[in-house]
């Protein structure tokens, strides 16, 4: 498996089309019990990572719809 990037360089779409792929691995199936966690686990850091650019895009966005009012 390819050295992971870290997190907080990856951009959101980065991280998601990262993250499919390994929810696509695990799927498929083949790989050792070692592997399928060290997948597993870094499909836990994408997610979260997904998750943190959801966040702050909606915390942009309430922002953003405050100033109008």
């Amino acid at each position: 498996m390819a050295e992971p990037t870290p997190q907080q360089e990856l951009s959101y779409e980065a991280a998601r089309e990262e993250l499919v792929d390994v929810v696509r691995r695990l799927e498929a199936g083949g790989t050792t019990l070692e592997e399928s966690l060290a997948l597993w686990e870094r499909g836990e850091h994408l997610a979260t990572a997904c998750q943190q650019w959801l966040d702050g895009a909606r915390q942009r966005l309430d922002a953003a719809l405050e100033d109008d009012d």
